[in-house]
């Protein structure tokens, strides 16, 4: 008779293959809940900076380098134009105001002057000219006058003899009609005399007035022109150096031609070019310091000009003070700039991180301190040495301050 088999296995066979593709799933599923798959990348921590966070007073000043220039540049141009005959005072030296620097030979303007001389002479010959004929003129209309007069009292005397004859019927009608006809003739003439006597002193008074102006423009001209002849002598417009002058004996220099500069020494002033990224904290009054051999001198900011040119922007700075002992214009000087008054912050060192990241993000230790993770952050002031942290670290926390240009787009660091 047969008997049941009983299978031992717990599992049948055929179903050990389910079994594996499931066990290998679930791990795959456990490996990827529970693994870090942060991108990451492993280096030397010798490699890298690490600095601490702190909270300490943060003084609000950036580190700045300028030239010494003049207080003032008088440029000089030449206001008339002439050959180079004599240069009088050499480049760098001390000049006063009204020194004579070069001078200069202008052969048209000299014949110009004579041409103008002429011309005045020949003017005035013919002004005066004028005057004796009108003053000819004058006369004759006033002997006119007198002679109308004498006419008039004879024929006045003889109409009033006629009428009291006339009146006593001793002569005739013709004769008392013609003298009185000779007596108006004589008044309507000395009439018209004195008329014309009148309009002639009008016209004489604007003739002259007109040839007066004319000449005294001709010698208003006259001035000017000698005034041209004294500026072929350049003479300095004020006290000061005389720091560039291009011109060399014999050379030909144009009217307007700028031919050198002076600089004013009463005072000096910094130019200095800023990062634009200050553009806007960069105010005038703002104070500064300069140090030089042990010595600190005191400048504020005196003109900030508007153009930003590749990236920075010109300010002047002067001295409010007594100038640094042995400065030299052109020399470059090192100081510090004051934003703003010092306050308490959480400050980081400054690194090549903020270039790597714009002051956005910063890789921050673990507590272990074998790796680092990148975290974003929030920036406010920097001077020459720290940054104002405003969020995103607390202080006593390790971050990476040197550049991230090997870190790629790596979000985390692990030290070897």
């Amino acid at each position: 008779m047969d008997r049941i088999v009983e299978n031992k296995h717990f599992i049948k066979p055929k179903y050990w293959g389910i079994i594996i593709v499931a066990v290998i799933v679930f791990s795959g599923a456990l490996f990827l809940g529970f693994s870090d798959h942060t991108r990451s990348m492993s280096i030397e921590k010798d490699k890298v900076t690490v600095e601490t966070v702190f909270n300490g007073r943060f003084n609000d000043y950036i580190q700045l380098s300028g030239q010494a220039a003049p207080i003032k540049t008088i440029f000089l141009d030449a206001v008339e134009g002439g050959r180079v005959e004599d240069i009088l005072i050499e480049e760098g030296s001390m000049v006063k105001k009204g020194e004579t620097i070069l001078k200069l030979s202008n052969n048209d303007l000299h014949l110009n002057i004579l041409n103008s001389e002429a011309q005045l002479a020949e003017k005035s010959n013919f002004l005066r000219e004028v005057r004796l004929s009108m003053e000819r003129d004058k006369l004759a209309t006033e002997r006119q006058i007198l002679n109308g007069q004498y006419e008039l009292a004879s024929k006045k005397r003889a109409y009033d003899q006629n009428k009291m004859l006339y009146k006593n019927k001793l002569i005739a009608a013709e004769d008392m009609q013609r003298a009185e006809e000779g007596y108006n003739l004589a008044l309507r003439l000395l009439e018209m005399l004195e008329k014309s006597k009148q309009q002639d002193s009008v016209y004489r008074k604007i003739q002259i007035d007109e040839l007066t102006e004319n000449l005294s423009n001709m010698r208003r001209n006259m001035a000017l022109v000698n005034q041209q002849l004294d500026f072929l002598n350049v003479k300095s417009p004020v006290d000061g150096q005389l720091g560039q002058l291009d011109a060399e004996i014999g050379q030909t220099i144009n009217r307007n031609q700028r031919i050198g500069q002076i600089n004013v020494l009463s005072s000096l002033k910094v130019e200095v070019e800023i990062d634009e990224h200050f553009v806007d904290r960069v105010k005038i009054g703002l104070p500064a310091e300069l140090e030089q051999t042990g010595t600190a001198s005191k400048l504020t900011v005196k003109k900030v000009y508007p153009e930003v040119r590749n990236g920075k922007f010109k300010v002047d700075m002067v001295f409010t003070g007594a100038l640094p002992a042995n400065i030299r214009i052109g020399q470059t000087y090192y100081f510090k700039l004051e934003l703003g008054q010092s306050s308490q912050a959480l400050q980081i060192a400054r690194g090549g991180f903020y270039q790597s990241t714009g002051g956005q993000a910063i890789f921050v230790l673990d507590k272990s301190e074998k790796f680092a993770v990148k975290r974003n952050i929030t920036l406010g002031k920097q001077n020459q040495e720290y940054y104002e942290v405003l969020s995103g670290l607390a202080s006593g926390e390790k971050v990476i301050t040197s550049g991230y240009e090997l870190f790629g787009e790596s979000k985390k660091i692990i030290f070897k």
